[in-house]
């Protein structure tokens, strides 16, 4: 559901990869999935299967691989669905802010991108149903949320706070507490919610809101012009960039002070160290963005959706090897 990303940039014909030379349906799908949206998605199912395998006797649940397959396959199918529906829903806008995707672009037209979204979404809800009430119920209402998120009349997208909401309880709340649930019950017979999975849910939670926000500080253009009343037109560049970087400042330090207070379930020396080098290349990076160049905040962007991916790699970790 969080699908901004920066311009396209300009390209030789020797840069231009050999999916788009040789397969330009696959490429303009891959754009279609929003690829910095799939890989959170994979790590994040990737994460909470691990973090649910470390209470179990099985290192990493080998003998259930299945069911981490069946989970990945369908939340990466409600994935496209949720990203594309919000493509078919914001072409003009797209035309704008992100000229380079298939919809806006011309690669793909607007039958096949429903044609897409619709096969995902209900391969999405067919894979669930048939693996489990938890994932089944993770999938139905992450969809249904991004349905409300993007899809006229409703189109929660159009007011901030309810955008962020859509945004951060999918990734945050749903995604964290469902995945788990559903694993915690495929490998060890019930669903139960541990310590360690309720401060990664808050961490991420808070995470969110900071990319939530953040997100449309590159569109400012077009969001003004089809009437998005975002954060950022509302508050500004400057604020909003410096109100996400005191977010993210706050997610890192409550996992340190999680870590000093001996997190059960966790590497508490690991959890602290890899959060302060975390903080300080949010730090690092974030001073050297010039708010006057929309490539830079782009780029800036991108670094968080970056840092989202590191959680799901050094809290799993973290919990495998306490």
């Amino acid at each position: 559901m969080s699908q901004i990303s920066p311009q396209k940039p300009a390209v030789s014909s020797t840069q231009i990869n050999l999916l788009q030379k040789y397969a330009p349906w696959l490429y303009a799908f891959w754009k279609f999935s929003r690829p910095h949206t799939i890989i959170g998605t994979s790590l994040s199912a990737l994460g909470l299967y691990a973090i649910a395998s470390a209470t179990t006797s099985i290192p990493f649940a080998l003998s259930h691989l299945g069911v981490l397959l069946a989970a990945w396959l369908a939340c990466l199918c409600g994935n496209v669905y949720i990203v594309g529906l919000n493509q078919l829903e914001d072409v003009e806008i797209d035309r704008i802010n992100k000229p380079h995707l298939p919809v806006a672009s011309g690669e793909f037209s607007r039958s096949q991108g429903w044609a897409i979204v619709l096969f995902t979404g209900a391969l999405a809800v067919l894979i669930s149903l048939s693996s489990g009430w938890f994932l089944f119920g993770t999938v139905g209402i992450s969809l249904a949320i991004g349905t409300a998120y993007s899809l006229s009349p409703i189109r929660l997208k159009r007011f901030p706070v309810w955008a962020s909401l859509c945004i951060f309880t999918v990734r945050g709340v749903i995604v964290n507490l469902g995945l788990f649930l559903h694993f915690s019950q495929q490998l060890q017979g019930q669903g139960t919610i541990t310590p360690a999975v309720w401060a990664l849910t808050l961490f991420v939670l808070v995470f969110t809101f900071a990319i939530a926000i953040f997100k449309d500080i590159p569109d400012i253009d077009g969001d003004r012009q089809y009437n998005i009343n975002t954060f950022t037109i509302r508050l500004g560049t400057k604020a909003v960039f410096n109100l996400s970087r005191w977010v993210l400042t706050a997610c890192y330090l409550g996992m340190v002070l999680a870590g000093l207070f001996n997190l059960a379930g966790v590497n508490s020396k690991f959890l602290i160290v890899t959060h302060l080098v975390a903080l300080s290349l949010l730090w690092w990076r974030s001073l050297r963005v010039d708010l006057s160049d929309k490539v830079a905040i782009a780029s800036f962007y991108q670094f968080i959706w970056k840092l989202f991916f590191l959680e799901y790699l050094v809290f799993p970790t973290a919990a495998l090897f306490n």
